[in-house]
Parts: structure tokens; sequence; C-alpha cells
């Protein structure tokens, strides 16, 4: 009886071992690293079914092909056929990465690459390195990596690229099947598929710096593990070194010089707005056709002069839906040259006449209903409503760095700014006195002012600004104003000195602080090879400096046509720390690290993948059983 009931008992049935093992190549047709090939048809066996991800990302085909190959995984077989013509003794490789797993559990095959020669040999040295964007130096993942074997600067702009690959999520590329020889490396962002550099929008990289590939054996050591935590051995493992392996090519994209009209824009009734596609000094010229332009706008270019807005002075035109005209601009034609274009344009305001009345009269409607209900309770009340004052916009806190200033903006243009309306008074001990200062427009920005005075740390400001003493051109006037300014005492702060050598580039070095997630706090002129960062709030940061080439306060990037190469960017690997009260002083060689080992980990935003692994769940299934993994 007892063992009837123990067959009878209930229970899940026992699937066995999970499948744990990666596909494996069985064969192929024409075999793998066949030379003498003339099929464009490939076909890779596998001892199981297998599938491919993201194939069209993932596998590169070298030499490039014009046209696209069809790769396809059916059942226990990878099916490619070229397209293009075959080149004579030319070797031929297709790298799938990491696309390929098992069909049932996913498990990767790891990378693998197929390749064959059309030629008596086959070629099998490789190169390999990294792309970073030249201005911050984040990974590039997914642009093209290609040689040319042809050294001449013309090559990259008139000839397809001899050998490509595709860097990963860390910026790394490896280029496969290299015939011996000098080759020169170049990064593309290749737009419309013909793997040469034909159009300014494509990021590029390019470096006069030729390579040699070579080879030779090495060993490198494997981790064996026993289970998650424990290390089971470390084997000396034998392979084949391919140099160079630290290319870096630091990409860019090139100013847009092309000047084209992209559209007009009216979100607010008082302005319009047109938007160019690169700015130029000779401004545009608006003619109205339902309303008269002479003297009609007040102008506010952006500081590339590629965004310009016209706010109109009359209140009638401000109340007139719709705004015909006629625009003659300078304009790229298709050779490159700058010619006249005039356009016929129709802007319309997207609040209308009748919606803006409407809550308006809204507005009145409620403002008169405050003043009935004061009325009735017997309280002062208005009754004309009183006009809108002109509201200014402070940009700064009121708790101040003694390197900082104080902005101030206007929302609409002004006809009158009084300069001698604004007061600033300084507190020493229980008593105001006044304190010199300048304010003045704020240069390169429209609509504001900075207000500039010796801000001495751990004392009080009181800025005053009479009333009346903005207007605008609607002739609103600005309300009073009476602003406290607090600023820090300077047992707040800290103090940084970087000292910075191994600069080759010529030109201005500038340093920057960055936060702790990478943004910029300060800036700084590098002078005799020494960063100094004041006023510090405390707080961990990193550092990184660029070599201003030209001199013009900013990070420019570069242009092919002209050799030019973006200037130089590095980062300190380090972060510091600095605490109130501290001076911290730090060494710094820009040269000390490979560039794509430079910018702190912490602060990359292009994270690389986690590399696929085996799931390894018979291991997990075999502990709990209490067995052994089977072999």
């Amino acid at each position: 009886m007892l063992i009837v009931a123990g067959c009878a008992r209930m229970g899940s049935p026992d699937g066995g071992w999970y499948d744990d093992t990666p596909p494996k190549v069985t064969g192929a047709s024409p075999a793998d690293r066949g030379t003498g090939v003339s099929s464009k048809k490939v076909v890779i066996n596998f001892d199981e079914f297998i599938q491919m991800s993201d194939a069209q990302s993932k596998i590169v085909i070298s030499p490039p092909q014009i046209e696209q190959p069809e790769i396809k995984a059916a059942g226990k077989r990878i099916i490619v056929e070229l397209k293009d013509t075959l080149k004579p003794n030319t070797t031929y490789t297709i790298d799938f990465s990491d696309a390929i797993t098992d069909n049932n559990e996913g498990n990767p095959m790891g990378n693998y690459t197929y390749s064959f020669s059309t030629g008596e040999q086959i070629d099998t040295f490789e190169m390999s390195g990294y792309v970073l964007n030249a201005s911050d130096l984040e990974p590039v993942k997914g642009i093209l990596v290609g040689l040319y074997s042809n050294l001449n600067d013309t090559a990259f702009t008139t000839l397809p690229m001899d050998r490509v690959s595709r860097t990963d999520g860390n910026g790394h590329f490896v280029v496969k099947g290299i015939a011996p020889g000098k080759y020169r490396a170049y990064a593309l962002q290749d737009a419309d598929g013909n793997y040469l550099f034909n159009q300014k929008s494509e990021m590029i990289a390019f470096s006069h710096d030729t390579f040699e590939p070579s080879a030779r054996p090495d060993i490198r050591q494997d981790t064996v593990w026993r289970d998650s935590l424990h290390i089971d051995s470390i084997a000396q493992v034998p392979f084949t070194h391919f140099y160079p392996d630290d290319i870096t090519l630091l990409s860019f994209q090139e100013t847009l010089t092309d000047r084209q009209f992209i559209k007009a824009e009216r979100k607010d009734p008082e302005k319009l707005t047109l938007f160019f596609s690169y700015g130029n000094d000779t401004l545009p010229e608006i003619r109205g056709l339902n309303f008269d332009s002479s003297d009609a706008f007040v102008l506010e270019p952006s500081q590339k002069k590629d965004t310009l807005t016209y706010w109109l002075r009359d209140t009638a035109l401000v109340n007139q839906d719709t705004l015909s005209m006629a625009l003659t601009y300078l304009a790229t034609d298709t050779t490159g040259v700058l010619v006249s274009r005039t356009d016929t344009l129709d802007v319309l305001s997207k609040v209308p006449l009748a919606r803006r009345q409407k809550k308006q009269a809204e507005e009145l409607k409620d403002w008169q209903k405050k003043q009935e209900k004061k009325k009735k309770r017997g309280e002062a009340y208005d009754s004309i409503m009183p006009r809108k004052m002109l509201e200014l916009k402070m940009l700064s806190s009121s708790t101040l760095d003694p390197d900082q200033n104080v902005y101030l903006e206007t929302p609409v243009p002004l006809t009158k700014a009084d300069t001698a309306g604004v007061h600033l008074y300084t507190k020493v001990d229980t008593l105001w006195y006044r304190a010199r200062h300048i304010f003045e427009p704020r240069e390169g920005y429209n609509r504001q002012y900075v207000l500039k005075a010796e801000w001495r740390p751990g004392t009080e400001y009181s800025l005053e600004i009479d009333s009346a003493a903005f207007v605008s051109i609607y002739g609103l006037e600005s309300a009073p104003i009476k602003q406290g300014i607090k600023v820090k005492a300077e047992e707040e702060y800290s103090s940084l000195f970087v000292s910075i050598s191994g600069i080759k580039e010529k030109g201005n070095v500038r340093a920057q602080l960055l936060s702790s997630s990478g943004t910029k706090v300060k800036e700084v002129a590098v002078k005799g090879g020494r960063a100094e960062f004041y006023y510090v709030t405390p707080g961990n940061y990193y550092v990184r400096c660029y070599v201003d080439a030209n001199g013009n306060g900013m990070w420019d990037t570069g242009l092919y046509s002209s050799d030019l190469q973006p200037e130089a960017v590095y980062y300190m690997d380090e972060q510091i720390e600095c605490k109130a009260k501290w001076d911290v002083s730090r060494t710094w060689n820009v040269t000390s690290r490979p560039r794509h080992l430079q910018k702190p980990r912490a602060i990359v935003k292009q994270k690389g993948e986690a590399a696929k692994k085996l799931k390894n769940r018979n291991a997990d299934r075999a502990k709990q059983l209490g067995i052994p993994e089977p072999k």
C-alpha cells in the first residue's frame, strides 16, 4: 500500500538539464578562411537552431558593400548573399560580432568572424582602437571606421573605404582581414551609405598618422570561475596580439555653413521670428504687403545671426492677426554660392486677437468682482483697473558668490533704461552706504543687463531700482524694486589649484571645473601652466581643459577641407574633493593616460553594453538539487 501511495503522489515533471552550450559552427560553404573563392553566396552551418539579433547594426562586411547584402538565419544555418561584384585578390570578412545566439535559450556564440579570399592567400592582420567625441571624449557608438591604403587626403572624399568596422558601446572597433602595408584611419557617420565623406552633416574623424599592421605571440590570463563568487583557476592562454591596438580617432561635425531659410514663426503677437540654417552679417529685408514695414520693428539677432526676432513697435500691428510680407535674403545655391532670394510669406499669430480680447474681458470681469466684494465689506477699492507694470526678472539668486554678478532681464525691448535709477547699497555694521557699481547691457544677450560691483565676502547688499527706471516700447513702466543680496563668507568656500603640463598643441589653454554630474561650474584661463579656481562650493568635482587655438574663448570644431582638427580636449581622470576652508592642489600631466581612458567613468554618458554571457542555469539547478553539475 505504501508503494502504491508513493507512486500515485502528484508532482512536477522533471524537464532535465538546460542547454547551456553556445552554438558551434559545423561547416561553411565556401570554407571559412578559404582561398580562390568566386561564389557570392555564403552558407554557414551550426550544430543547433540559431537566431540573429540587431543584424543591421552589428554585422559588418569588409570590404564595404555599396549594394546592401542579404543576410538571414534559417534553422541551423546563416545565409549571406553579396550583391556587389567580388574584387580580385581580396580578403572578405563577415564580422557577426555577438549577434548569433541559439534559438531556445539565447546562449551567445561570442564574437564570430567568417572570412574568405578571392586570391591565393588570405589576409589576417587586425587593427583596433577607439572613436571618441572630440568635444567631450564621450565614446561614439555605431560609427563606421575605415582604412585607406591610398594615403592621399582626397581619398576620404572620393573613394569608398578599403576595410571597415563599426564601434561598439565603448567606442571600440576592430578592423579585420588587413593586408600588409600602410594605412590611414577615418571614422564616418555615413548618412548615404557610400562609404566616403561627401556631406557636411556627417560626423567624421581623421588622422594624418599612418598605421602599419603587425602581430606577435602573447599570453593573456583567463579566469575560470567555480561559481559566481569563487575563482576555480587562472589559465595562461597563448594568443596572437595584433598591433596597433590603441588607435584613437576624435570625431566631430563640421559647422554647417550652407544658408537656407527654414521658417517664420509668430508664437506671440508682439513678435515674429525668422529661422535660418546659418547666420550672415547681411540681414534680410522685409517689405510689408498689408502693412507699413518702415520703422515697424525692433530687431534682436541671435549671437550667430541665424535666428532673427522682430518685435512689432505699433500695437496696431500687434493686433493684426496676419502679416503678409516679401522677404529678401541671402541663401546658398546648388553650387555653394550665396545668392539673393525673395519669398512671399503670410505670418499668422498663433493667438488671434479675438481670443486675446476674450481673455482680457475675463480678467477685467474677475477684477471687477473682487472690487465689488471689497466695496460691500466696506474696504478700500478701485473703480479703474490699474495698468500693468513692466516686470523685470532677476536671473541671479539672493545669495551670491564673490566672483559672480547680478543679471536682470526685461520681457520686451526698452525705449528707456535709466541707469541713474539703479542704486546699490552695502551694509557696514548696522548702517547702509552707497556701493560703487556698474549697470550696463550684458554683451551678447538680448534684453539682459548686468550689475557689476566689488562683491565682498560675508557682506550684505541691497539693490534698489526706482519706479519707471525702465520703459518698454509699448509704454509700460517698471515698478520699484528692492532686492537683498547676501555674499557668502570666505570660510564657506574651498580653492583648487591645478598645475597642468604635457600639452603640445599651440594656443591658449582654458580649464573647466565640472560638477559630480559632469556639468560646467567654472571656467578659467590657464596662466603659467596653472589653473586657479577660487570660491569653490564644497563638494566633489572633475577637471577638464581645452586648447583655445584661435583665442575666441570657446571650443571650436574642425574642418576637413582646411585640414583643421577640432580643438584638443583633455580630462583629469581623478575626482577631487573640495572642503570648506581647504586649499586643494593637484598636478596633472594630460598625456599620463591614453585619451580613451581619461574621462572618469562616473560622468561618461555613453555606457557600453554588458557582454552577453552564458546563463549557466544548470549550475543553479544542480546546487538546488544537491547533485553534481553535468559535464
